[in-house]
């Protein structure tokens, strides 16, 4: 048996239909069409591929949100020309470039054509498709508006693109001054250092400890070089693991909610977020209470999950959500508060959030754009004091031979 991607017209009221069916070959496709009462149109065998079977590697089949932007929009404008679902989902695993996304989109489309509901073969893939696109897309097909809401999440997601990018463009700048600095500071203690240190050796001086530490480090680096990697790159590791566990995330939480500068940015961004979500679920029909719900799990920020989900609570008994997150001052700005008691007041809350979350999109942008102006100062501190600790241990020593010589 094949599998054949087919398209056919009934013979009586001319609709036409498509899909992906098993046969024998091109005849036997035709001849089970038109027992149905179809005329076949066009056929195209398609070609076997591996599907991934393996369900516990759907949790880790992370897919670039780049490549779901295209598709939620893609997706929208074929389903609201008529195509069916699942061939307008076979058509487009053709046109990513990204394998596992791909390979995903495959087998989305062969559930589809079992019987399956869209959102439950979506949630056979957390990694790929989070449960706030599961949960709209589960709304659209419910009420009927699935390329509405398709389109509503497809603007979701370019925002969320474009917040992800203007933060990590701003970030990228001191990470790759700081790694620079890492390495030519392992490579001077490993290299350099020992060349100027052996001149200490036939000097009869006590050495400070700053240098013994220079020493110290230089000569562990040169004589354990495997170890010393092994060490960094276990530290690396380490801390990779540490901040996915639900203790590293608390404490990632806890340290840029804290920390100056970086606090400001990863405020506004949990606001423009929440208020875009929460504004983008309410639009498409979700209740108050689930979107809180998937709001709280969208959200990575540890404070902003817990209160969320406090918030959550509380409307469940009756309490208006300003009112709730009117509670954590530290994480939601109070004009985020205000809004969203002007927006259950008027009963428009998804329009005021949507503006709110623009404004505070612009407000990220600013921000960012000004970041590398705020850093460099603090970088040419960090660089200044870690050469004038290193010069400082290096020129000690000398000037207490002169003295004895003196």
């Amino acid at each position: 048996m094949s599998k054949f991607s087919y398209t056919a017209k009934h013979i009586q009221n001319g609709t036409s239909k498509g899909g992906v069916m098993d046969a024998e070959d091109e005849k036997s496709l035709a001849h089970q069409l038109q027992a149905d009462g179809y005329i076949l149109t066009s056929v195209h065998q398609e070609q076997e591929k591996k599907k991934m079977r393996v369900p516990f590697l759907n949790y880790f089949q992370s897919i670039p949100i780049k490549e779901k932007l295209i598709f939620a929009r893609n997706l929208s404008i074929m389903i609201s020309s008529g195509l069916p679902v699942a061939r307008a989902i076979h058509v487009l695993s053709f046109q990513t470039k990204h394998k596992r996304f791909q390979e995903i989109l495959e087998d989305i489309s062969d559930t589809l054509q079992s019987g399956s509901q869209f959102a439950d073969a979506l949630a056979k893939y957390p990694a790929a498709f989070n449960e706030l696109f599961v949960n709209m897309v589960r709304v659209g097909e419910i009420g009927g508006n699935l390329e509405e809401v398709l389109n509503i999440i497809a603007i979701q997601i370019e925002k969320e693109y474009a917040l992800i990018s203007k933060v990590r463009g701003a970030m990228t700048y001191p990470a790759v001054i700081l790694v620079a600095m890492f390495g030519v500071g392992v490579l001077m203690l490993t290299y350099i250092l020992p060349k100027i240190t052996s001149v200490f050796k036939d000097m009869n001086v006590q050495l400070p400890t700053s240098t013994m530490v220079i020493i110290n480090s230089s000569n562990f680096l040169r004589d354990h070089a495997i170890i010393s990697s092994g060490l960094m790159i276990g530290v690396v590791l380490f801390c990779f693991i540490f901040f996915k566990t639900s203790l590293g995330k608390k404490v990632m939480s806890f340290a840029l909610i804290r920390l100056p500068l970086i606090n400001t940015i990863v405020i506004k961004v949990n606001c423009a977020r929440f208020s875009r979500i929460y504004s983008s679920l309410l639009k498409s029909g979700v209740p108050v209470v689930d979107t809180l719900g998937i709001v709280a799990n969208t959200l990575t920020n540890f404070y902003y999950k817990k209160a969320l989900l406090n918030s959550l609570a509380d409307v469940q008994k009756g309490i208006a959500l300003s009112k709730t997150i009117s509670a954590y001052p530290k994480i939601f700005a109070p004009l985020l508060v205000q809004i969203v008691e002007v927006g259950e007041e008027t009963g428009k809350t998804e329009e005021v959030l949507l503006k709110l979350a623009e404004f505070y999109e612009e407000e990220v942008d600013q921000i960012t754009k000004n970041m590398s102006s705020i850093i460099e100062p603090v970088l040419m501190v960090v660089i200044g004091s870690a050469v004038g600790f290193f010069a400082v241990a290096m020129l000690q020593p000398m000037y207490s031979v002169m003295e004895n010589i003196r």
